[in-house]
C-alpha cells in the first residue's frame, strides 16, 4: 500500500496545534488545502483523528496513539536529511525565530545580532516573547528555533543546554542623599524600591534570593520590563535590585550609580532549549554555537 509521507506533517501540525487555522499558518497553507489533507488521512487510517470543538479540535484515541510514532518518524527523516547538507553562514539566507527572556533579549541579544550582522549577513532573526508557558513560544513543535531564558519542567522533546549564570545588585540615582560608596542592610530595608515584575521565572529567583536572606523590601512601583527602571530610578530617591549584567549596563548612565547587594543573593542560571529535531541541523548547531560564544564573552567580561 502507497501513502502520501506528505500528509505525515499535517498530522503533527494538527496534533501540536489543536487548531485547524494555526495549523495551515504553521505550515504555510491554506485552510481548505489542509482540509483536503486531513480528508486524505482520515481515508487512509479509516478514522476521524480530530473531532470538531468550541475551541478547536480534539483528537481521536487513534490519532493519540499514533502521534509518537509519526513524530518520531519525521524526526528521524529531518536528521537524516540535514546532516547531508552543507552550511556557509557567510553564504546562508535563513531565519530563525528565537524566543528570549526579558533579560536575555537585553543582554545577549545586541551582542548576538552584531556578531550575526559580521559572520553571516544573511541570516534574520525574529523574536517572540517567552514568558512562563514553552508551549506558546512554538519551541515545544519546533517552529521556534530555541528559547533562552529559565526553561523548568520541559518536555522530553526538547534538550536543554546551561549557558551561563549571573548575580544580582543595586542601583540607585547617582546623587542620592542617604546613599554613597555602599549600601548596607539598613539602608537597603529602609528605601522605597522599584520591583521588576517579568514574565517567566526571573522575578520568582529574585523573590526566593531575598526570602533566604531574610532581607525586606518595601516596593513602591512594579514594572513590567527593564528598560523602565532607569529613568523610575533617576527621577527617584528609590533603589532597584537588578541582575548583574543589566547593571553594568546601566554604569554608563551618569545618573545612576550601582552598588554590591547589602548581602550575597547568589546567582540565577541562563539556558537555552531546542527542539530534538534540530540537534544535528548543521544550521541550528552552528547558531547555537554562537550563542554559547556570546554567552561566554558576556561573563568573562563581568
Amino acid at each position: 500500500m502507497k501513502y502520501d509521507l506528505n500528509l505525515l506533517p499535517v498530522f503533527v501540525a494538527l496534533m501540536e496545534e489543536r487548531s485547524v487555522t494555526r495549523a495551515a499558518t504553521r505550515l504555510g497553507i491554506t485552510q481548505p488545502a489542509l482540509s483536503n489533507s486531513l480528508a486524505r488521512l482520515r481515508d487512509t487510517l479509516r478514522d476521524p483523528l480530530f473531532i470538531r470543538e468550541r475551541y478547536g479540535i480534539r483528537p481521536t484515541q487513534l490519532a493519540e496513539e499514533i502521534a509518537p510514532t509519526i513524530e518520531a518518524a519525521l524526526a528521524r527523516l529531518d536528521e537524516l536529511i540535514v546532516t547531508q547538507q552543507e552550511f556557509d553562514p557567510a553564504k546562508a539566507e535563513r531565519s530563525f525565530t528565537l524566543a528570549p527572556n526579558s533579560y536575555v533579549e537585553l543582554t545577549l541579544m545586541p551582542a548576538l545580532v552584531a556578531k550575526l550582522g559580521e559572520l553571516a549577513p544573511g541570516i534574520k532573526l525574529r523574536m517572540t516573547a517567552f514568558g512562563n508557558d514553552l508551549h506558546e513560544t512554538g519551541v515545544v513543535s519546533g517552529t521556534t528555533a530555541m528559547v533562552l531564558g529559565r526553561v523548568v519542567d520541559p518536555p522530553d522533546n526538547l534538550v536543554v543546554q546551561h549557558l551561563m549564570d549571573d548575580g544580582l545588585a543595586c542601583v540607585v540615582r547617582a546623587g542620592h542623599p542617604q546613599i554613597g560608596g555602599s549600601l548596607s542592610r539598613e539602608q537597603y530595608e529602609s528605601l522605597k524600591h522599584v520591583n521588576v515584575l517579568p514574565p517567566g521565572r526571573l522575578r520568582v529567583g529574585l523573590f526566593q534570593a531575598l526570602g533566604q536572606q531574610n532581607l525586606r523590601r518595601d516596593v513602591a512601583i512594579s514594572v513590567t520590563h527593564f528598560l523602565a527602571v532607569p529613568e523610575m530610578i533617576a527621577a527617584t530617591d528609590y533603589c532597584a535590585t537588578l541582575p548583574s549584567l543589566i547593571c553594568r549596563g546601566l554604569e554608563r548612565d551618569p545618573r545612576l550609580k550601582v552598588l554590591p547587594a547589602p548581602v550575597d543573593l547568589g546567582t540565577f542560571p541562563v539556558e537555552m532549549a531546542w527542539h530534538v529535531r534540530y540537534r544535528n541541523d548543521p544550521a541550528h548547531r552552528w547558531l547555537r554555537s554562537l550563542v554559547i560564544e556570546t554567552a561566554n564573552l558576556l561573563t568573562k567580561e563581568k
